[in-house]
């Protein structure tokens, strides 16, 4: 499965996280001490020449990449072979959070940061903040625009065209479900999220010790998932000013709606991840599993005993004339600012994204959800079809979904502030079966407050 499905943990962040890259600014004023952008904005306007890029990866070279991504030594050898003067050192600096806490150690000491690193999509937003990711423009990477799934090409761009990063996989949210608990209780497939309710509180009442889902109380990258799909727009950037929305209508219909199903007691709300959740699924306390892309093979290694039982479905709507989903997990290659290779770092990273051998691998190696079109219309990918979903062609499920993930998403650029505060709010709310509404008003002031403390001008909300 994807390394990359879930945010970085935020307990292991602090309040004043940024403060470690910014020195002693906060981020508005860092981000004022670089003109309010976070690339040069000419970047597109002065292309580096084919011959100095010719010139660059004929020159002996060692580049350092930071990557959690298990076994991707058989990717980058695709790479050295078709570049043999450049050598890539692999160094595994931690998953996620410990690997970002590294880097912004190394980005404030000036030295030891590495020229390439692996970036979840909701996390460029923090390191282009502080102008540590390499506008990739000068390196043709605006030319790769068409080669990804279009939703993607949004989490990767600026304000002004930036190109901070070339995507690599993706999550696009769909739903898991055991088919042969559907059949005993003769639910169909929801598909709208009224016809969702309903089955939770028909298959409950038949057997209590069932649910329809589980909606995990630790998980603030799922709920920003279904906001997504949902419409809301809780992070709104555009320079210093932030618009903070987490309490948006779109929103609050969320809460309404899984704060009202977890008050009802017909939905969990156990942590995921953890040795009780896996058992759940494994004994079929859970009908469906609201997740991602990367889900179906997790869940074919972590509930083996269920193998057979399980289909995959689209999200329910909200208005089934207009299908829409979120996506939840996915990363990218991203070039440190700072590096004395830009060039070779620029290849490197639309390469082990592009080349159709190191992007095929990454599907059948590491089990990731493809981000380019090619692979995402390839008849050998999407006709997989598994034994462990009864045959069925899951790939083409969610390949079909990643065409309705809506493009317009944005992130923070405190993300683990965010998260953290979600968990204490919204998630302790349907931890507890209370007002979830109520806690989206919290989280709204809490992150509200926050970025005024950073030096933000908070717009709405």
């Amino acid at each position: 499965m994807p390394t990359s499905r879930s945010f970085a943990s935020p307990s292991a962040m602090n309040r004043r996280l940024f403060l470690t890259a910014t020195g002693a600014l906060s981020l508005g004023a860092a981000l004022s001490a670089c003109g309010g952008d976070s690339g040069d904005s000419s970047a597109s306007a002065n292309p580096v020449g084919q011959a100095d890029i010719d010139k660059a990866m004929k020159t002996p070279t060692e580049l350092t990449f930071w990557t959690w991504v298990p076994n991707i030594a058989k990717e980058v050898a695709l790479f050295e072979k078709k570049y043999p003067a450049i050598k890539v050192k692999i160094v595994n600096a931690g998953q996620g959070t410990p690997q970002y806490t590294k880097l912004r150690t190394a980005l404030k000491a000036g030295s030891g940061a590495p020229d390439m690193v692996q970036i979840e999509y909701q996390a460029i937003p923090t390191f282009t903040i502080t102008n540590s990711l390499l506008d990739l423009r000068p390196y043709g990477a605006s030319k790769l625009k068409d080669t990804f799934v279009d939703w993607t090409w949004g989490q990767v761009s600026g304000a002004k065209g930036e190109v901070w990063a070339i995507p690599q996989d993706t999550g696009p949210m769909g739903m898991l479900y055991r088919q042969d608990i559907f059949d005993e209780h003769g639910i169909d497939v929801p598909k709208t999220w009224d016809e969702f309710a309903a089955a939770a509180r028909k298959l409950h009442k038949a057997d209590p010790d069932v649910y329809l889902t589980n909606l995990a109380a630790n998980q603030p990258a799922a709920w920003h998932g279904l906001q997504w799909q949902a419409g809301a727009k809780p992070y709104v950037t555009s320079g210093d000013d932030i618009t903070i929305s987490v309490d948006d209508a779109a929103s609050r219909k969320l809460g309404e709606y899984w704060g009202g199903l977890a008050k009802e007691g017909v939905i969990g709300v156990e942590p995921d991840f953890t040795d009780a959740w896996y058992a759940a699924l494994n004994k079929g306390k859970y009908a469906t599993w609201i997740t991602a892309a990367w889900g179906p093979v997790f869940l074919s290694g972590s509930a083996k005993s269920t193998a057979g039982k399980w289909r995959a479905a689209p999200l329910p709507q909200w208005d089934t004339a207009k299908p829409s989903s979120g996506n939840w997990g996915g990363s990218t290659t991203a070039v440190i600012r700072s590096t004395k290779n830009p060039i070779a770092a620029a290849v490197f990273a639309q390469f082990l994204n592009t080349d159709p051998a190191s992007a095929r691998m990454f599907a059948t190696e590491q089990f990731f959800f493809p981000a380019t079109k090619a692979l995402l219309t390839d008849a050998a990918f999407v006709g997989d079809a598994p034994a462990f979903y009864g045959g069925q062609k899951v790939n083409q499920v969610f390949a079909d979904i990643s065409s309705t993930v809506n493009s317009s998403f944005q992130w923070p650029p405190f993300l683990d502030q965010a998260a953290t505060d979600w968990t204490e709010t919204v998630g302790k709310s349907l931890a507890d079966r209370s007002d979830t509404v109520r806690a989206l008003g919290t989280w709204q002031s809490r992150l509200t407050t926050y970025a005024k403390d950073q030096g933000f001008t908070v717009k709405g909300g």
